[in-house]
This record gives C-alpha cells, structure tokens and sequence, in this order.
C-alpha cells in the first residue's frame, strides 16, 4: 500500500477572492517546476484546494519538495481505498504507521458523504477507531485533545483518507507580486533578505560584486553557492556578477577616505539599478538592518538612496542579527555565508566610515569624477549565471553516462 495523492492547502491566497484565480494559477506552475522531476505526477488545482496526484512517486520526498513552495500552507498525504471495510480499516492503520512523527493518542473523524452506505457515522468511527486499537500498541482515543485527527470520507466513488497536517512554506507563490534584483553580498544578511522577499510573491534575481584580485576565486564561489542554494525555492535563479574593481580602484582615489563607503554603496545601487532596467524589475531588495553597520544608519541609508527613485526592500530593517541568523540556520545558507573569504565591500572598509553622511558633501566629493562610463562598462561586462534544477538534473543524467 502507497499513499496515492497529497492534499495541498493555500492559505493566505485563499483571502485574493477576485485575484484567487491568478494566484493559483501561479502556484500551480510553480509546483510544476518544483516537481519537474516526477513527470508521472498530475496535479489539480481547484478553487479551495490542490491535489497531487503521485501516480506511484514517493510520498515523502514529493512532500519535501512542496514544503518549500511559497504559497502552500500546509500539506497532507491521503489515500484513496474501495469502499469496504477491512480495506479502510486496514488503511487506517497503515496512515498511523506511516506518519512524519509518532502519536500516542487519536481521533477518528468519519464523514458519510455517500447516504447510500450501508454504517454510519458513528459505526465507522468505532470500527476503524477499535481495529486501530487492537493493532497498534500504545495507542489511545482522546476526543477532544487527539495527536491526530484521522479523516475519513466516504464518497459515491470511495474512501478517502487523511489526517495529518505537514506545516509548509506559507506566503504567496513567486512570480505574483513581481520582480525585484537582490544586492548579494557574501555574508549571511542578504540571502536571508532574498528568501523573505520570495515569500512574499517577489521572482528576484541576484547583483553580486566581484573585485579581483582583492576578492578571491573562492569569494565568488561562495556568492555562486548562495544563489544556487536561492534557486532550490523556486527550481531557478539568475546570478549577474558585476566587475567593480576598476570603479573600487576609482572611489579609493577620488573619494575621502571616510566617504569611500558612502559613495561605493550609492554607485552599487546605480550599476544594480541599471541591471534592473535591463531585466525589467520594478524594485531591488537588500540585507540592510537598519544600525548594524555604518552604511546602514538612517543617514547613511537617506544619502545612498539619493541614486535611485526605485523602490528599495529591506526585509531585515527590524530585525535583530540573532534573529537573521536564526534564519539563515533554518534555510540553510549560515555555513556558506561564514565561509572565511572576504566581499568588494569588506576588503575595502574605511578604518573610520562615516555614520551620518551628509548629501551635499558627497555630490560634491563625487563631482570631479564622471562615474557614468565606469557604470556603463560594468553593466557591459557583467556575467550572468542561470541555475535550473532542470538543467542541474541533465548535467546529473550525462554525467552518470560517463
């Protein structure tokens, strides 16, 4: 016996009324990437619900593939069984034994939705609740606290059954509420701010800055391992690596040296901001925390976005770090982050930055320089990198060739 279909449940897209279409339009194509890899999946979504449909695929590792989806609130493997007796007692107690954590105490929750069968109600929740009993040890019924609710459902065409509620991703599906370019630093703040971006509905892409030979091959990597760890959310992410060297080398000699980072962060924002006109974003997202660093004061932050009238995210602006490490722990980008290989921006951290920069005195410290060539050039030479996990699967599939 195989779990044979999963139930899929919204949350938040179930509050869109009108726009509730569109949304599970949207999610539905994403739980088609993000299954790519079990083509004889089926999945039907309706208006309330979505069924996954496994069609002989692993139950558990469909499940941990949609635990990541945003959109979905929360999933629950299900059987579908003929309508007899000992096939849903049997079945019952096969969905106990196969849950994600052990119980200790249950609830049969019988529904005739067929008024043709011959038990009711309540004989359907004493005969399954007692074969349950009497074939599995240290099991109890509790009415009204139960570890498990088990539902079963007795319809013109069969039995279904479910009960357990796996917790998933929540938010709203990528792609709904646009695009935006992410300002990938190689620390922990920022891939934390791309991940809480896409739970809002947000497709990004991600901005790094690369300063060879301050910055090393492996810094770059770091970067390359961070955008491919984004991509798992949504099976794809476009990483555009940006040479900033030659602007660097320019700030350290035109700028004063407590202004060097002030003005580094406003030219970043112009060469993403470029970026994002190029790929048709409507926003740019960053890591900032507002006081954790000098760049990040309400100062700081008031004289960098001068640059740009784009609307800028900070999903991280309240929070403590602790909290963003907390997080980054949880999705799994804390030991690349932590990587001991150094950022563009660390590399060239003033001994004193300034915290509270004022605009005038940097338009002025900026106005002996024509920067815009600069930012022309490293748009033109930016790399771009696209990770997929359809083509991550058939590089897999050729490589096993050889």
């Amino acid at each position: 016996m195989k779990f044979d279909h999963i139930v899929v449940r919204y949350g938040e897209i179930t509050l869109k009324k009108r726009n509730r279409k569109s949304f599970i339009t949207q999610l539905k194509k994403n739980v088609k990437n993000a299954l790519m890899d079990y083509p004889d999946v089926r999945i039907e979504a309706q208006h309330e619900r979505m069924y996954i449909h496994l069609n002989g695929a692993g139950h558990e590792e469909v499940i941990d593939r949609l635990k990541k989806v945003y959109g979905i609130s929360s999933l629950s493997p299900a059987l579908k069984v003929d309508k007899e007796i000992p096939a849903i007692q049997e079945s019952a107690l096969f969905y106990i034994n196969h849950l994600s954590r052990d119980i200790t105490t249950f609830k049969i929750d019988a529904k005739r939705a067929d008024k043709t069968f011959p038990y009711s109600t309540y004989d359907l929740n004493g005969l399954i609740g007692g074969y349950c009993l009497q074939h599995k040890e240290g099991l109890k019924v509790d009415v009204h606290n139960p570890e498990l609710k088990l539902r079963v459902e007795v319809r013109k065409d069969a039995a279904y059954i479910t009960g357990e509620k796996i917790a998933a991703a929540g938010g709203l599906p990528i792609g709904s509420s646009g695009s935006a370019m992410l300002m990938l630093s190689g620390g922990i703040d920022s891939p934390v701010a791309g991940f809480l971006t896409m739970k809002r509905g947000v497709e990004i892409e991600c901005v790094h800055f690369y300063s060879p030979p301050f910055t090393s091959e492996r810094s770059k990597q770091k970067v390359i391992d961070l955008a491919e760890k984004l991509s798992e959310v949504n099976g794809r992410m476009v990483l555009h690596i940006v040479p900033f060297t030659e602007i660097q080398k320019l700030i350290q000699k035109q700028i004063p040296d407590n202004y060097t980072m002030t003005t580094t962060r406003r030219l970043m924002l112009r060469v993403t901001d470029a970026i994002r006109e190029q790929r048709k974003a409507l926003a740019i997202v960053t890591g900032e925390s507002l006081g954790q660093v000098a760049s990040q004061t309400m100062e700081s932050m008031y004289t960098i976005n001068e640059v740009t009238n784009t609307p800028i995210l900070r999903p991280l602006l309240a929070m403590d770090k602790t909290e963003i490490i907390e997080i980054a722990e949880r999705i799994g980008t804390h030991d690349i982050s932590i990587r001991p290989f150094e950022d563009c921006c660390t590399v060239f951290t003033p001994a004193n930055p300034k915290t509270k920069p004022r605009r005038e005195k940097v338009n002025h410290y900026e106005s002996f320089t024509d920067f815009n060539p600069y930012i022309q050039e490293a748009v033109e030479k930016t790399e771009t990198i696209i990770f997929s996990s359809k083509e991550k699967k058939k590089a897999e599939t050729v490589e096993e060739l050889f």
